[in-house]
């Protein structure tokens, strides 16, 4: 069952890396995608953004703009739920650790740099156990 209590989703956010380096790519079509796995996308007047893995985005031929770990908030939230994404993406940003954010229908996802991906789990761990982060 989705959760709404925001002290409840920070305590129960389970964070997971997953596994891989994602490229934040545009192309003017989703058809250029279609032979891979698109993690994540969005129509903008500028063309189709998409998170796809490195590897398809560089097989592709496609610029990269932005190179992103992908962590997973297993905790199951819901959609209407006030404060999560300010919470986290407060102490990322205390740590220095940009975040793009991607609601699924029952997590929420989190892009950071590749290079920082480590660190914000433990950031994003640390705010489980401790209040006020």
């Amino acid at each position: 069952m989705p959760i709404t209590d925001l002290d409840q989703l920070i305590k129960s956010m389970e964070p997971v890396l997953n596994p891989g380096v994602f490229a934040f790519v545009s192309v003017q079509s989703a058809e250029v995608l279609k032979s891979v796995r698109v993690i994540a996308s969005i129509c903008e007047t500028e063309g189709y953004s998409a998170v796809i893995a490195e590897s398809d985005a560089v097989s592709l031929g496609l610029p990269i703009m932005f190179l992103a770990g992908w962590i997973t908030l297993t905790v199951n939230s819901d959609l209407q739920a006030v404060g999560l994404t300010a919470a986290f993406a407060s102490a990322l940003g205390k740590a220095g650790i940009s975040c793009n954010v991607v609601a699924g229908a029952y997590h929420d996802h989190i892009f950071v740099p590749i290079e920082r991906a480590s660190e914000a789990i433990k950031v994003l761990k640390n705010m489980e156990t401790s209040p006020n982060v």
